[in-house]
């Protein structure tokens, strides 16, 4: 049978067409929530650089508080069941902020607790969707199946701050509104996938501590996949710094509008779109692990240039890294969570998926409020210019391990896995 012919590809599979259009509208509500969130913050609430950096330390605090723990109770669980509840979680959370701001009871403490249980929400659904993806495609398709999903991502970035931008000019209620929707209708087409999952065999002798130390152990003791983590926590400590100040920057600084800052910012899905669809091109022509620090290497670096953004022509200092940095890194992710996929055995996927996520992502909020107080101390500009000096450095790590001499992935690898 032909490779190319339909049967083969993730996209003639039925049940992955379901999960790939209802994570596709996730992601969207995700998306829209991220930009929206902080605009009504920055400008219904007149929020300061503090309290910014506050809002974007509670959408990423559960990957520090929950993130491990998440990852051995899904190991236990079938994983379907934890995407619905995730999105009807979230949906209901959107109603309870659409109704305050209708009453006028939209206060910045409300905005804050939302942003909590939101990120509670965002890191089970991660960690979830991530080991629910080999059981729906098989080992053999990852690379083509995180392309597939990342490209919505990076649709939704695209997408996701321009309407975020046009719903909170038009008002809270209305950006919280359309968030609402998209994580109900999610939540529908989930429910419509009737795929079999095993329900995982928890030993008798299981227990919680050992399970996350076994997940735990896995990555930080493998050679491969602690390098591809600890890139990946740099630049997400970084981004976070560089997250609550680049709206200041185009807002107060730049002079746009809301809708205009959106609409910039959605340059950055533009180019995740492009490096999703050439992803898997790009991985095959350059090898799987040369392709994550080559993107790493060439994209993450045009950050330096944000600081420079200003009217008129000098929005391109925002626009141009926005969009090289977005189209670098959704290819780099795409490799290196195949990657890390390929090398994890299926028992400790969600373990593996959830350490990861706590050291990659529950490092955000410590990054957020150090944004802030950054912002407040050297000023949105300076502030942003130690992010992207902070982004930057994320390479080292790709270039002092072995993955600097690797094309693809060896056939094996690393210590056996724990099965604690």
């Amino acid at each position: 049978m032909s490779v190319t012919d339909r049967s083969e590809r993730v996209t003639g599979l039925p049940e992955f067409r379901l999960l790939w259009s209802s994570q596709s509208l996730s992601v969207l509500g995700t998306s829209v929530s991220r930009t929206a969130i902080p605009l009504i913050a920055a400008t219904a609430l007149a929020a300061s650089p503090f309290q910014m950096g506050m809002l974007q330390a509670a959408l990423g605090l559960s990957y520090l508080v929950l993130g491990l723990p998440a990852g051995a109770w899904i190991d236990r669980m079938r994983r379907r069941p934890v995407l619905i509840v995730c999105d009807l979680g979230r949906a209901l959370l959107m109603v309870t902020l659409a109704c305050a701001a209708l009453l006028d009871r939209l206060t910045f403490p409300l905005l804050l607790g939302v942003a909590l249980l939101l990120g509670a929400a965002r890191t089970f659904y991660e960690v979830a969707y991530q080991a629910y993806i080999p059981a729906v495609v098989g080992r053999d398709r990852l690379v083509e199946g995180n392309s597939r999903l990342e490209s919505t991502n990076s649709a939704s970035q695209m997408a996701g701050p321009a309407l975020a931008g046009a719903l909170a000019q038009a008002g809270a209620a209305a950006a919280v509104s359309v968030q609402a929707v998209s994580y109900a209708a999610s939540l529908l087409l989930m429910r419509r996938i009737r795929k079999p999952e095993a329900v995982p065999v928890r030993g008798p002798a299981a227990n919680m501590r050992e399970e996350i130390k076994g997940g735990l152990s896995f990555v930080l003791t493998h050679p491969l996949i602690r390098p591809v983590v600890g890139s990946a926590a740099t630049y997400n400590f970084f981004y976070a710094v560089q997250a609550p100040l680049v709206l200041l920057l185009l807002v107060h600084e730049v002079g746009l509008s809301e809708a205009g800052a959106g609409v910039l910012m959605a340059v950055g899905g533009v180019g995740g779109v492009l490096g999703a669809a050439s992803a898997g091109r790009l991985a095959r022509r350059l090898g799987q692990v040369r392709v994550i620090r080559l993107a790493y290497l060439m994209a993450i670096p045009t950050v330096l240039l944000i600081p420079l953004a200003g009217p008129s022509w000098r929005m391109l200092f925002f626009a141009v890294p926005w969009f090289t940095a977005a189209y670098g890194l959704v290819v780099y992710n795409v490799a290196q969570v195949s990657f890390r996929q390929a090398l994890c055995p299926d028992h400790l996927l969600g373990r593996m998926n959830a350490s990861v996520r706590f050291l990659i992502w529950g490092i955000i909020p410590v990054g957020g409020v150090a944004g802030g107080a950054l912002g407040e101390w050297a000023g949105v500009r300076g502030a942003l210019l130690i992010a992207g000096v902070g982004m930057t450095s994320g390479a080292l790590w790709l270039l002092s391990s072995r993955l600097r001499r690797l094309r693809d992935i060896p056939e094996q690898t690393g210590p056996p896995a724990n099965r604690g």
